[in-house]
């Protein structure tokens, strides 16, 4: 891809606020639930289940809501599920006022603002490519920026300020956040409007969400686009898992050195978003991707081997910087490549592998630490990203990203809102 000088337009950085806004808020909570929960026991179990409840969307709905996001104009879905967010947490705050919350509660609505996020981030990664005329150079830049804003707000600014708010009172960081929604609800009903694709022929939304499915699985740049987060899952929670342990055992780090530990991965991530358009334009997109694979897979070879706390730090920094580059070079490629009509489903069933993966990488860690040792989830989470670089080399390389590109050139212009559903004949065999 080559340099682009051109502005974002005026839209994008309403767009840009409304989910750095909501960022913020995201990283309270995500920090202020279980700080809550743990005021009210100290059930493990109950612990784990105000956590799991704002997976659980993801795994059970995830191509569903994809597909209703096809069906349902994007930035009305966006505004309309932060406002709700809004509204679930003021509920919430008032029941902590009257004395009313509990476990069950607190679980109810962990799923719900799930299930808000769900729709928000299927409905903005849509309405994206739509805002900036799905120009790959200017996806890269607007990608690199909200990549950049998340990390921020819910890895350095939100659990710092979660916790902070929580100590002045248990409704304190439940309306901070409710807060959060509504102003980013505000912006994003401000932004403009884009063509809705609707399909000509009424299927049903399980057809629909099928059809979404196959079109990842029949497309090889996507399926090696989905496959990568999904694979790096594994990996990353078989690490995240131990980390702990390996931190204090191996490496002698109290909880505060734990913490910066974590920051480190988080600084990281800035950078690996900051440079990610750069890359894209020397390496092409393709050899890129590649090569941050071959990135986090040899950081974790040497978090693995890592003597002491500093090169440790030194190691997750630079798998941190790999994984902010992923994930804004990514879905930068796939919004540039698939036709409006299926955007939310093909965004949704990648989010969704992604999702049923963790579970995945967390049980592996768990078990190879308890049969083998502590190490042997880092070496065997770097052999999946190093053979991740093999599988993204022949999947996503430079000459198939460059194709697809211009496979869908055409379908940027004008006539892209027109609606027949693309993965009607793609998919036609497979259902």
């Amino acid at each position: 891809m080559t340099a682009d000088i051109r502005k974002l337009p005026t839209g994008f950085g309403r767009l840009w606020t409304a989910q750095t806004v909501s960022s913020l808020g995201d990283g309270v909570s995500h920090a202020a639930l279980p700080l809550l929960a743990l005021t009210l026991t100290r059930d493990p179990m109950a612990l784990a289940a105000v956590t799991a409840a704002g997976t659980l969307p993801w795994l059970l709905f995830g191509v569903l809501g994809g597909a209703l996001v096809d069906r349902w104009d994007r930035r009305r879905a966006m505004w309309i599920a932060d406002a709700a967010r809004a509204v679930l947490l003021a509920i919430a705050a008032a029941a902590a006022v009257l004395d009313v919350l509990s476990i069950s509660l607190l679980a109810a609505v962990a799923f719900l603002l799930g299930l808000g996020g769900l729709f928000f981030d299927t409905a903005a990664t849509a309405y994206l490519p739509d805002l900036l005329g799905r120009d790959p150079a200017l996806l890269e830049r607007a990608n690199s920026r909200l990549r950049g804003a998340q990390t921020a707000m819910s890895g350095f600014a939100g659990p710092p300020a979660g916790s902070v708010l929580l100590a002045l009172g248990r409704t304190v960081p439940l309306l901070a956040d409710a807060v959060s929604f509504l102003v980013s609800a505000l912006l994003v009903r401000t932004l403009p409007t884009t063509p809705r694709p609707v399909p000509k022929v009424r299927e049903s939304l399980l057809h629909q969400a099928r059809a979404g499915a196959s079109y990842v699985f029949r497309d090889r740049v996507l399926l090696g686009l989905a496959l990568r987060p999904a694979v790096g899952n594994v990996a990353f929670l078989a690490v995240e898992t131990v980390l702990a342990l390996f931190a204090h055992d191996r490496l002698g780090i109290d909880t505060y050195g734990f913490g910066l530990l974590l920051t480190a991965e988080a600084t990281g991530g800035l950078l690996g978003a900051g440079i990610a358009s750069y890359l894209g334009r020397r390496l092409g997109t393709g050899t890129a991707l590649t090569c941050t694979a071959a990135v986090e897979g040899l950081a974790i070879l040497g978090l693995a081997a890592a003597p002491n706390p500093y090169v440790a730090g030194l190691a997750l920094a630079v798998c941190g910087a790999g994984m902010g580059a992923t994930m804004v070079l990514a879905p930068s490629l796939r919004q540039a490549i698939v036709p409006a009509p299926l955007m939310g489903r093909v965004a949704s069933t990648s989010r969704m592998l992604a999702m049923c993966a963790a579970p995945i990488g967390a049980f592996l860690g768990g078990w190879l630490a308890t049969t083998y040792d502590i190490r042997t989830p880092l070496y065997a989470a770097a052999g999946l990203l190093l053979a991740m670089t093999a599988v993204t080399a022949s999947m996503t390389s430079n000459r198939r990203v460059e194709a697809a590109l211009r496979a869908a050139a055409p379908a940027g212009g004008p006539d892209h809102s027109v609606s027949k559903d693309p993965a009607q004949e793609s998919a036609a065999d497979l259902l």
